[in-house]
């Protein structure tokens, strides 16, 4: 669902479609709306020096609770944003909200922001995904607002990432399947 959804988005992007319009009404009605030391506190929840530490101190506990194939699986994930991010962005060639420059869709910082915190809780705990969600949320809220990036930059960045957190929850339960299932059994006594 989340590829369907990014590529319907890229193509209104890039086709100039009601989508990118649309997108576009809503951006200028609420851009420099929200308290501007707020909506740059929540923009900068997406950039790395605050997302990857994040992301570094879960991937450490999970390498020491021995969960080392989801916390790879995480690591990579992170690693795809930017090789996936930065190319795309050349493809599409959008200019910014605020600025003739080109290349802002989709936004790096709301993919930084949903693989970092997402694949957190997915390594600490499920318990965690309201604070992830709310973090990303806050993320894409403060670009918007802020004027670095349109609404459907954020939106294209999350269904993407959507992908790659499924590919992270597809390979962790393999990696879980496959490690219960090797383990020897601690009963003790007839079966």
């Amino acid at each position: 669902m989340c590829a369907v959804l990014f590529a319907l988005i890229t193509w209104q992007v890039v086709a100039h479609g009601p989508l990118r319009a649309l997108d576009e009404r809503v951006d200028r009605a609420v851009v420099g709306d929200g308290p501007a030391g707020l909506t740059e506190f929540l923009a900068d929840l997406g950039n790395m020096q605050v997302a990857l530490p994040v992301l570094a101190s879960a991937v450490g506990l999970a390498l020491y609770r021995r969960r080392r194939v989801p916390a790879a699986a995480v690591v990579v994930a992170m690693a795809l944003v930017p090789a996936l991010v930065v190319p795309l962005k050349a493809l599409t060639d959008r200019p910014g909200p605020l600025t003739p420059e080109t290349g802002y869709f989709p936004s790096g910082h709301a993919a930084t922001a949903m693989v970092a915190y997402a694949g957190a809780a997915l390594l600490v705990g499920r318990w965690l995904t309201p604070v992830a969600v709310l973090l990303t949320v806050a993320t894409g809220i403060g670009l918007v607002l802020r004027g670095y990036h349109w609404p459907l930059d954020v939106l294209g960045s999350w269904s993407l990432c959507g992908v790659l957190l499924a590919g992270v929850v597809l390979v962790s339960s393999r990696g879980r399947r496959r490690s219960s299932a090797g383990t020897p059994s601690r009963r003790t006594g007839p079966s």
